[in-house]
């Protein structure tokens, strides 16, 4: 299963990463900290939202 979170997480991470930038920037932030900060955000709760998704997909223990 951690090879599955792995996976999931580099396609989860990015996701969230990147949406959270757009939130950042259509709020009117547009200098570097808010940025670094959003991504940083959105690879920190990525981690267990893909472990999440990958104990959901992999079936009950």
């Amino acid at each position: 299963m951690l090879r599955l979170a792995g996976i999931l997480y580099s396609l989860i991470s990015t996701t969230l990463a990147g949406t959270a930038i757009i939130a950042v920037l259509v709020a009117g932030y547009g200098t570097l900290t808010p940025i670094l900060v959003a991504a940083a955000a959105g690879f920190i709760v990525s981690l267990p939202v893909a472990w999440y998704v990958a104990r959901q997909l992999y079936g009950p223990a």
